[in-house]
This record gives C-alpha cells, structure tokens and sequence, in this order.
C-alpha cells in the first residue's frame, strides 16, 4: 500500500475541510477533486472543533460557573466555524417556517437577513445546548464535545450520501453527485474513534442514548424539509448539525438519567 502517496491525496481534503467549516488560518490550495473528497473528513473537523470547545469548557470550570463554562464552550465553537452551521439553521428555519411553495422557501434561504424564526431558533438551539452541557457532570463535558461535534457532521456526510443537491450553485455543488461510500465509511470511523472514550467514562445506555438522540434529531430534521425540497442546500446541512448535536446531548441525559 502507497501510504504516502495516500497521504498525499488525503490531506489536501482534510485541511480543505478544515478551511471550509471553520474560520481556523489553515492555506492550502483549493482544487476540485480535493472538495470532493473533502466530507469524509468533515466529522475529524468536529473532532477539531468539539476539543476547542472542550478545552474552552475545562478552563471556564477551573475559574466559573458550571453555566459560564457551558455557555464559554458554545461560544468558542461558534467562533471556531464562524457561525457557519448556526446560520445554516437560521436560515432553515426562516425558509421551512410557514406554509410557502418550495421556490420561496429557497430564496428566503439565500437571502442574507435573519426573521423572527431564524431568531426564534437560534435562541432555542444556544440555550438548550447551554442548558445541557452544564447539566452533565463536568468530568465527561470534553469527551462528549468531541464526541457530539464529531458524529453530527458524521450525519451531515450521511445527508450527502443519501439525497440530492437541489441548487445548481452553492457550497455543496462541488459534491452535488454525491459522495461515494468511501467516505461514509471514514467518516463513520472517525465518528467511531470520538466516541470511544466515552466508553471508559459513562455508562453504556447513554452513549446508546445519545446516539438515537442523534440520529431521531437528523430524521426529524429531514423529514422537515426534504418533503418540501425534495433534497439538500447548504443550510439544511448546516440544520441537521445543528439539530444532531443537541439531539445527542439530550439522549445522552436521558441515559445517564440527569
């Protein structure tokens, strides 16, 4: 096996994916082939984002509250990607509120400016990532923001595999075919890897607990808007990370029995 000629083609698409989902100052040089390889490696740039937000998290409990921590974790993660699955959601949720024919519902989505349930939803989905973090014990909060960041973009390559790209041009045209089942399987070991040391540190029914938290998140999600797009833009990826990773840190107190 050529690993370093594997090398070679991977990590153009891991730092493409880096530079792509977060505001980190990674240069690499863009190409198309290495954005279509790049989802596989969406779920490692979680796994870079969730321990950012984790380390924000120790620091903020070493000197704060437990809801300063929280809420300091969720703020450096928003920082890290620049907003950029918060704004997808927001505009989700503006676009798919209300009962509008699917050509509205996608300008709505493009348009720049956020409306009442854009904010709506924002609040909800801050507050309740919040409120979840800094009810879990403050020993296990790093391994589940690894872990919680990592298998919700893990759900966002499964939304690729899965369905269509419904706009001609936008952040995900580059891989409007789909991806291949290749990068299900890294990003599914990948996810496998970030969960793993939860293993050894909480009980087993939560993790279980917070993967079906995860996965009724993303089907809800869908279910949502694909009836009514009839696939995927951008945004919508960016609602069902959004969506996947509250829902694993709800089924993930549910299970621990908080």
């Amino acid at each position: 096996m050529d690993v370093v000629g594997h090398l070679k083609r991977e990590v153009p698409a891991f730092k493409l994916a880096l530079q792509f989902l977060t505001r980190l100052p990674v240069a690499t040089a863009y190409s198309e082939e290495a954005m279509r390889q790049s989802p596989r490696w969406y779920p490692a740039v979680g796994a870079v984002v969730g321990a950012l937000a984790g380390l924000a998290f120790l620091l903020g409990d070493w000197g704060l509250t437990p809801q300063l921590a929280a809420l300091l974790a969720v703020g450096v993660a928003v920082i890290a990607t620049g907003a950029l699955h918060e704004d997808g959601f927001a505009d989700a949720c503006d676009g798919l509120g209300g009962m509008r024919p699917k050509e509205r519902v996608l300008e709505i989505m493009r348009d720049s400016r956020i409306g009442a349930y854009g904010v709506i939803g924002l609040i909800f989905i801050i507050g309740t990532k919040a409120l979840t973090l800094q009810a879990m014990p403050a020993a296990h909060v790093f391994f589940v923001l690894v872990a919680a960041h990592t298998a919700s973009r893990a759900a966002m390559v499964w939304v690729m595999a899965s369905s269509d790209y419904i706009r001609e041009k936008g952040a995900g045209s580059a891989v409007a075919g789909g991806i291949d089942r290749s990068a299900v399987i890294v990003a599914l070991v990948t996810t496998a890897l970030a969960v793993m040391p939860l293993v050894f540190s909480i009980r087993f029914e939560a993790i279980i607990g917070g993967l079906l938290g995860l996965g009724l998140a993303q089907y809800l999600m869908r279910r949502w808007y694909e009836p009514r797009l009839g696939g995927y833009t951008g945004d919508c990826l960016g609602a069902v990370q959004q969506c996947s990773e509250v829902g694993f840190y709800l089924g993930l107190l549910v299970g621990l029995g908080v």
